[in-house]
């Protein structure tokens, strides 16, 4: 149980403390005039209070990222909490802050845009391609998780409503026209509401598994698995990763959401376009990281801790029916009728809220790009191709789609680390609290597209001494060039 309060205190902490000082490299500025105050158009630049803005972020990032990531993760053992809490503090709350301070100090630009500002236009098509990629996964993976839920739920066997091209159809209809109306019509007023159901559905099964659950970690768990010397007396069933999997690169992919994602770069000029000052962008975006982590902890718990067999039970659950029915286990065993619908909204509409808001965002990111003129024909003209592709691609298997949103998120992640080092280099602040998880970012991708199936398939054995050497050699060229940088400074 310590373990559990331990990685709640230090994210709690983690925004106490170290975000003032990220917040002050950052160079905000309470009275400078925000995007939304400049180019109110009734659409997308439409004044929201923070604290919706910090819910609506909150649920746009949240979704089943922090739930269906750190289930999976479980199996791992404790190691899990370990990175959620230092990934969540170094790494995902720094590039979600300066996704949102990039994007409001940019007329709420997206960040194709932002990169081709800060590097040049050969980076920008990059961060197009890869920003539309991950959108576009992100998008048909959020259809295709919930179809599938709620296609096969007992109450509507024998109906239409158990057919899943039928809650396709009617999930990108959904998709379609929250994609085209103002962001006051849906989303602000509907969105906060579904955040504060997840943070009451989070709460009330931290609670309960804290209370009653058969598995709690303790510290000795942690440093056990650390040092892989398992406690003799455990038994086969509750012995950490019965797949054998190894824990670098793929714990780091494996739980993003909660850690780190790249996702939620993309979601950052919705609320910049919002704000109607630049002090509420730590709240907001540091603020909805950081909640997303603790989220993120819960759900790691209950892997752990919740199945009386164990890591041998949560797996044999996964493989029958995936973390969605995780998810059912724990909350209708936890919380009775009630976490029973808790948990059909948590795998089916929160999935679905985020797949309107990357949708949303691809077509900013076009817009801006192309620099067209928001007019409802335009609307129309963009999210109908962009939706019709997505509906083409639901048709691929599931799996491979989601080891592609995989690599791209973690890809598109430490490119946004990247921006954020060149963005505090060219302010002289102190670059290290994004370059540091940048390096990381970069070990751990290489490590994974060299290991994984969709990439060059090698052994572990190779790919983790790779990924270690081209961090060094990152850390190394980086201070190299922050020698250099300071050096001209100096000589001026």
């Amino acid at each position: 149980m310590i373990v559990f309060f331990v990685c709640i205190t230090l994210l709690i902490l983690g925004y106490k403390f170290y975000s003032p000082f990220v917040e002050k490299q950052a160079g905000i500025d309470p009275t400078a005039d925000t995007p939304q105050k400049r180019f109110d158009e009734g659409v997308d630049y439409v004044a929201i209070h923070p604290v919706k803005a910090y819910l609506i972020q909150f649920l746009n990032v949240a979704g089943v990222g922090p739930i269906f990531g750190p289930i999976l993760g479980a199996l791992y053992g404790p190691i899990a909490l370990v990175w959620i809490v230092l990934g969540n503090i170094i790494g995902g709350a720094v590039h979600d802050y300066f996704s949102g301070v990039m994007s409001i100090k940019e007329d709420g630009k997206s960040l194709p845009e932002i990169a081709g500002k800060y590097f040049n236009v050969y980076f920008k098509g990059i961060m197009l391609v890869f920003t539309a990629m991950l959108l576009f996964f992100v998008g048909v993976v959020f259809i295709m998780s919930p179809a599938g839920l709620l296609s096969n739920l007992s109450y509507f066997e024998g109906t239409i409503l158990a057919n899943n091209t039928f809650w396709v159809l009617v999930i990108l209809g959904y998709y379609f026209l929250a994609t085209l109306l103002p962001i006051d019509k849906i989303i602000t007023r509907l969105y906060p509401f579904f955040g504060l159901l997840m943070i009451v559905m989070t709460t009330l099964i931290a609670i309960a598994l804290l209370i009653d659950a058969p598995h709690l970690p303790i510290a000795s768990d942690v440093f056990n698995y650390v040092t892989h010397s398992h406690l003799e007396h455990q038994s086969d069933i509750l012995t950490p990763n019965p797949a054998g999997l190894p824990v670098w690169p793929l714990l780091f992919v494996t739980i993003t959401c909660g850690a780190i994602s790249g996702f939620h770069s993309t979601q950052a000029p919705i609320m910049a376009r919002c704000l109607t000052n630049e002090k509420y962008v730590r709240p907001v975006y540091y603020g909805a990281m950081m909640s997303e982590g603790l989220v993120a902890c819960v759900w790691a718990l209950a892997g752990i801790a919740a199945f009386p067999g164990g890591y041998a039970e949560l797996k044999a659950i996964l493989d029958m029916g995936g973390p969605g029915m995780v998810v059912n286990e724990v909350a209708s065993s936890y919380l009775g009728v009630l976490g029973g619908i808790m948990a059909i909204i948590a795998v089916a509409v929160f999935p679905i809220t985020s797949g309107d808001t990357a949708f949303r965002s691809l077509r900013l990111t076009i817009v801006d790009a192309f620099n067209i003129p928001q007019s409802m024909r335009n609307r129309i003209l963009l999210a109908t191709p962009i939706l019709g592709i997505a509906y083409l691609i639901t048709f691929v298997d599931f799996s491979l789609i989601w080891r592609y949103f995989a690599f791209s998120n973690m890809l598109l992640s430490t490119s946004v680390l990247w921006l954020a080092t060149k963005y505090l280099f060219d302010r002289g602040a102190f670059h290290w609290i994004a370059s540091l998880p940048a390096i990381g970012g970069t070990s751990v991708t290489l490590s994974y597209i060299l290991t994984a199936s969709i990439g060059f398939g090698l052994s572990p054995q190779w790919t983790k001494p790779v990924g270690i050497v081209i961090g060094i050699v990152g850390l190394i060229a980086l201070i190299l060039v922050d020698r250099k940088a300071k050096s001209k400074v100096s000589m001026a």
